[in-house]
């Protein structure tokens, strides 16, 4: 066996002790008697005693020392000890629930503290390590987390009841779930526009290259004005057009709402997705046109067969790209009416409600990964010699 091959594993070390040291140093949840008195922290000690203390660490440990001599083997131990360590923080704060909270007060909540969601940022850092190492294909490194989620979706269906995250989330189930459809339905027109707009852009710089150059410095000056801002540009213009036109009012269109937040994303989302394809089409390999000119194919036909397949993966990387960002910039938009996702983000900073704010945040978040994954995976698969 190689010397190097045996070198420990900083980066991965380093997770782990950091997560050792957030475990034991911060918080692990927060106990309120009721939504207005701020929670009382309790750490991992407070929760479960030194015996379950010990409990909670023996993976830590037991990782930590398998990243100081990283052989392929112990790398795989290590995925399935953080993935072990992933699942047990649902259960974990069951525990905690029941040790934590008073069952005689039905207003008690329970918040998740600092403790686990540093654990829980940092484990998922050193798993995407671990795949890195492994060079272990994208679909397959999302695919660790189901075991994970799959073990909260149970936590949440059979217990869980005092967390605070879901109580709020039982409060506003109705709304919640309409904004998960506004948000999604503002993502998906503002990607489906900028992709039509993106190639169309794409495919004019490149019948007519002196366009390339005004077209990239407008989309990068698009780039440079806060989403704030370019909101509030869009304000005045589009409720003059809807004062002017009457069409425009009947469909929707004002000063505030769907309209000034549909053309932001857009104006945010072609950047990506015109360099993208510009690239991918500029970047075919000429020997291939040649050969499939050779062959006797039309231009329509060289750019529907060969050109635009061999783009596909780049163009497939601008469309991740710029659905990931359209998930979180449509958070901002609710600050002009548009809905979303956002709404609960605001209105809690203004409660102080910290888990309203979460109830908002964390879907996002998973839209972002859940987006991320699924194009990425698309990209991989339509590479050359790509697999997933």
């Amino acid at each position: 066996m190689r010397r190097d091959a045996v070198q420990p594993n900083i980066v991965l070390a380093s997770l782990f002790l950091a997560t050792l040291v957030a475990w034991l140093g911060l918080d692990a949840v927060s106990v309120a008697p009721n939504r207005i008195v701020p929670g009382q922290g309790v750490d991992v000690l407070g929760v479960a005693g030194w015996g379950g203390m010990a409990v909670s660490i023996s993976p830590l440990l037991v990782a930590l020392g398998l990243a100081w001599r990283p052989t392929p083997d112990r790398l795989r131990w290590s995925t399935g000890l953080v993935v072990l360590m992933l699942s047990a923080l649902p259960v974990w704060l069951m525990v905690a629930a029941a040790f934590t909270v008073d069952p005689d007060m039905p207003q008690a909540r329970m918040g998740i503290g600092g403790g686990v969601w540093m654990a829980l940022f940092l484990l998922l850092l050193a798993l995407i390590e671990l795949r890195t190492r492994l060079t272990m294909p994208r679909a397959r490194g999302w695919a660790l987390l189901l075991v994970p989620l799959a073990s909260l979706a149970a936590c949440l269906s059979f217990g869980l009841e005092p967390l605070a995250l879901r109580q709020e989330y039982q409060g506003r189930s109705e709304a919640f779930v309409s904004a998960i459809a506004e948000h999604l339905l503002l993502v998906g027109v503002a990607v489906c526009l900028s992709l039509l707009l993106g190639v169309g852009l794409a495919m004019a710089m490149r019948h007519w290259p002196r366009a390339q150059r005004v077209g990239f410095a407008i989309l990068n000056f698009l780039q440079t004005i806060p989403s704030l801002a370019l909101f509030g540009l869009l304000l005045a213009p589009l409720a003059w057009l809807s004062s002017r036109f009457d069409w425009l009012a009947a469909f929707g269109v004002s000063g505030i709402g769907w309209a000034p937040a549909l053309l932001a994303l857009i104006g945010y989302s072609l950047l990506p997705m015109v360099r993208n394809t510009y690239v991918a089409l500029d970047e075919v390999d000429l020997d291939v046109i040649e050969a499939a000119r050779g062959m006797g194919m039309s231009r329509g036909q060289v750019f529907r067969q060969v050109r635009l397949p061999l783009a596909l993966p780049l163009i497939l990387e601008g469309i991740r790209i710029t659905t990931v960002q359209a998930i979180g910039l449509t958070a901002v938009a609710a600050l002009i009416g548009a809905g979303g996702l956002g709404t609960f983000i605001f209105q809690g900073l203004g409660q102080a409600a910290m888990d309203m704010v979460l109830l908002g945040a964390l879907p996002i978040l998973a839209m972002a990964l859940v987006a991320d994954a699924l194009l990425g995976a698309l990209t991989d698969l339509l590479r050359p010699g790509g697999t997933t």
